[in-house]
């Protein structure tokens, strides 16, 4: 038996066929619910698959399938739209902006030894936890440093915590430093570039786990565009303008 032919959608009369229920509520979770970081699979597989083991022994499984929603929560992966200004810095990740000043780059940078405008954002536990690329351009490097677990939201954690620090030379030659520090909780930095990548602004690049912090540090005569305790958004709150030729 010969097989009947489709109907063409673009075709003049042909009706386009009517989205079932089961395909717009798919479209409308992927919408809403953000897709996971993949660090962050086994921290939310492993309770997920003992509430399912345990399913029976509910004093088990509900604290695990709680396990499992919060690091969920925890290490989840919002898309995002970056402006599309140039000669602007977006904000590396979501938090609450700690610090804007003027300080001596750290020496593992290679930035000199003049103060620059530094931008820095606290994550607390509920915030998300991916970075993202503040501005397009080329890893220069890529650099771990070893160091304390102090609370992230002290001054000193820029200085004397565990980080890594990225240095991204824009095609014009600009150069920032983003770098992603440990706090008290979060013992774990992820970094999943490579120096010599191309980099595209508000890509995600990177995570740290439970708690921590981002620091920025910008070329001299850049002007912050944020304030001590404002929220940001990772990849789409502009932070600072650049200056008009590199400095």
């Amino acid at each position: 038996m010969a097989r009947r032919p489709v109907p063409d959608p673009s075709a003049p009369g042909v009706e386009p066929r009517q989205q079932s229920t089961v395909e717009h509520l798919r479209a409308l979770a992927t919408q809403t619910i953000p897709p996971l970081h993949p660090a962050g699979i086994p921290f939310v597989a492993v309770p997920a698959a003992v509430a399912v083991l345990t399913r029976r022994k509910r004093w088990i499984s509900r604290p695990a399938a709680v396990l499992a929603a919060s690091s969920a929560a925890f290490f989840r992966n919002p898309s995002r739209v970056p402006p599309t200004a140039t000669g602007i810095v977006v904000a590396a990740a979501d938090g609450e902006v700690a610090l804007v000043d003027e300080v001596v780059p750290l020496p593992e940078l290679g930035l000199g030894d003049q103060p620059v405008p530094r931008v820095s954002t606290f994550l607390s536990v509920f915030d998300v936890h991916v970075q993202r690329v503040p501005i397009s351009g080329t890893a220069e490097s890529v650099t771990h440093t070893a160091g304390k677990f102090l609370s992230a939201d002290l001054p000193a954690a820029s200085s004397d915590n565990e980080r890594t620090s990225m240095i991204i030379r824009t095609d014009d030659g600009i150069r920032i430093a983003v770098i992603q520090i440990a706090g008290l909780i979060a013992r774990r930095i992820v970094c999943d570039v490579e120096p010599g990548a191309r980099l595209a602004i508000g890509d995600t690049y990177g995570l740290i786990r439970f708690g921590s912090r981002v620091d920025i540090y910008l070329p001299a005569g850049s002007v912050p565009r944020v304030q001590v305790g404002q929220r940001t958004v990772g990849g789409e709150t502009v932070i600072a303008d650049l200056p008009q030729s590199p400095a």
